[in-house]
């Protein structure tokens, strides 16, 4: 009898977890109030994200929207906007607070998605966008940054 329960429960707790599908179609609208720990590129940051009272998860986000060119891009012009695009998103975030907005499963990379604000409520996609560092991006094949 012990060993059916130690097969059948594990069982049970897996078919009752929420599937990557089920994930992917939540959303937390919040707002989730959030420290920045690191920038990792122009589209991906790592926060501590209070999600309760006295509770905070560290995870990365991908910033919702935007696609930004690569660190370790294919061409020199590609890596050098990417830096410039790092060094943006650090100034932009780092004078406050960051804000997390319509929260979602991230695809890839253990990361969420999410729309980002710095502590003055202004979006950093528009800003990336508008600054020319970043491009519109709906999920579909990226464009190439180099010229």
């Amino acid at each position: 009898m012990v060993r059916i329960l130690a097969f059948i429960l594990p069982l049970a707790a897996f078919a009752l977890s929420p599937s990557p599908a089920s994930q992917s179609a939540e959303t937390l609208a919040g707002p989730v109030p959030a420290r920045l720990l690191r920038v990792i590129d122009g589209d991906t940051i790592a926060v501590s994200a209070r999600i309760w009272l006295g509770q905070a998860v560290e995870t990365l986000v991908r910033v919702d929207g935007v696609d930004t060119p690569e660190l370790k891009g294919k061409c020199a012009a590609e890596r050098k906007l990417a830096r410039r695009a790092r060094g943006f998103v650090i100034d932009f975030l780092s004078a406050g607070g960051v804000t997390l907005r319509d929260v979602q499963y991230g695809k890839f990379a253990g990361r969420v998605v999410s729309r980002v604000l710095n502590g003055d409520g202004h979006d950093l996609t528009a800003a990336l966008i508008a600054k020319g560092l970043g491009r519109i991006y709906a999920g579909r094949k990226r464009g190439s940054w180099c010229i």
